[in-house]
């Protein structure tokens, strides 16, 4: 076969024997077929929304630019895009609007950068910018920040003004890779930790951000297996009544007994168990060991078990409450699921739903961290909370801020007008207890009334309590 043009059109020339000797040819007109096939491969190497290289274009880019660097000495960085705030425009806006959203973004991204730079899109929010023959590590420093910037102002999409971010992680060859994988996998740690940082920032790669990675998908890994190997305990911290002096329950705190790495904290292992999903049957385990312990418990003490906003996405949350009082014999009236304003702020009618059903069971319902969101009274006045507690962070400005006092009294005055206990948590000193108690707050919670402990050694603070009556 031989192929030639001719006035602009490619043809493929075959020749074929025939019987008795000599040759056929036949000429045949192949230019549309061999355009289509290069449209074809163009469109297999671009992202029909944006237009832009797609993973397999900057692949190929990307190794090309590394083999120029072995060539030539040319470094080249690879700097890992991830949208902040996108995720709700397509929730609350649609699809359309979204995508409307990413055609504005790419377009950003092309006005920062070179010609002979890349800039893809490799699915969802997420885009990378190759950028090439890098002589000086402050022009990439320049370029992020360019991209932060720009990404971040608002937009104007079908009549909605809309803002959302950019986190950026960067990573350079030579230096933190000299192949693709390792280039992308370490812009994608580097994006990881700017996340982490806040958002709406950019972090450059560095060797200890690998360990930290590793590190982390060890305790997941560990943690997967906690459950089935019983590793998991609750301790109760004791909450006291101010106008009795006495005992009126327990808020239940899970901890984890690791075999190698002994108490893990509910600080490092908590948020990763909500990242990666593991917090769903975490605390499906916390509801029924928590209502087990406490039908052991004498007269009327209540158990408090927070709810995370993964629980309350489930369908079945209701039902496991159900089942995990029916199956212990707790009364419904001796629970109390806590919630913080983060379950509010998602699917606002579902969850008020699911929380009127919770209180149709008996069981009573406090909003945690009260006065540290943003919407805290609207949310006051969709539902009555039995308990609104209030941070521990307003009981510590009770020592070095003449505000504390006005903020726990507004609290507290709030919750009496409403019919609902205030319970102020961290309190750790007498002059603390005295000055809440002056502010009107009807119950306490903290180490001055007693730490967290043990299941096994809640009965002995009960003992005290009824002795002292």
């Amino acid at each position: 076969m031989i192929e030639f043009t001719l006035q602009e059109r490619l043809l493929e020339v075959h020749l074929h024997p025939v019987m008795g000797g000599g040759w056929a040819v036949t000429i045949e007109d192949v230019s549309a077929r061999r355009a289509a096939e290069a449209d074809a491969a163009n469109m297999a190497r671009q992202d029909p929304l944006t237009g832009l290289p797609n993973r397999l274009l900057l692949r190929e880019r990307l190794n090309e630019a590394l083999s120029r660097m072995q060539r030539e000495g040319e470094g080249c960085a690879v700097l890992l895009i991830d949208l902040d705030r996108f995720k709700p425009v397509n929730d609350t806006l649609g699809h359309p609007v979204g995508d409307a959203l990413l055609e504005k973004v790419a377009d950003r991204l092309r006005s920062t950068v070179r010609p002979t730079d890349t800039v893809a899109r490799i699915g969802g929010d997420e885009f990378v910018v190759l950028q090439s023959a890098i002589r000086d590590p402050g022009d990439t420093q320049a370029l992020v920040r360019r991209i932060v910037d720009l990404v971040g102002r608002t937009y104007m999409v079908d009549g909605h003004l809309l803002t959302i971010g950019a986190s950026v992680g960067v990573a350079f060859a030579p230096n933190d890779g000299t192949d693709a994988d390792k280039l992308l996998k370490n812009a994608d740690l580097a994006l990881y930790r700017a996340k982490l940082d806040g958002r709406g920032t950019f972090r450059f790669f560095e060797p200890e951000m690998d360990a930290r990675m590793q590190a982390r998908r060890q305790l997941e890994l560990d943690m997967r297996q906690a459950l089935a190997r019983r590793e998991f305990r609750l301790h109760y911290q004791p909450q006291l009544n101010l106008e009795n002096n006495r005992l009126t329950g327990c808020e239940a705190l899970l901890r984890w007994q690791h075999p190698q790495r002994g108490i893990v904290s509910p600080l490092d292992f908590i948020p990763l168990a909500e990242e990666i999903g593991l917090i769903v049957p975490i605390g499906e385990w916390v509801m029924r060991q928590a209502c087990r312990d406490a039908v052991s418990w004498p007269g009327t003490y209540s158990v408090a078990v927070n709810v995370s906003p993964a629980q309350f996405k489930s369908e079945r949350l209701v039902e496991m409450v159900m089942s995990a009082l029916s199956t212990s014999g707790l009364p419904a009236n001796r629970l109390e699921v806590e919630i913080t304003e983060g379950v509010l702020l998602q699917e606002n009618a579902k969850t008020l739903q699911t929380l009127h059903r919770l209180r149709e069971l008996g069981v009573r319902v406090s909003m945690d961290d009260f006065g540290t969101g943003y919407s805290s009274l609207s949310y006051l006045r969709s539902f009555p909370f039995d308990k609104i507690k209030i941070d521990r962070s307003f009981v510590k400005d009770l020592d070095g801020k003449p505000e504390g006092d006005a903020i726990i009294r507004a609290i507290a005055g709030l919750g009496k007008s409403l019919g609902m206990t205030t319970i102020a948590e961290g309190v750790e000193t007498p002059a603390q207890m005295q000055r809440i108690r002056d502010e009107g707050c009807t119950d306490v919670q903290g180490y001055l009334i007693s730490k967290p402990v043990p299941a096994s050694e809640i009965h002995a603070l009960f003992a005290g309590d009824q002795t002292a009556i």
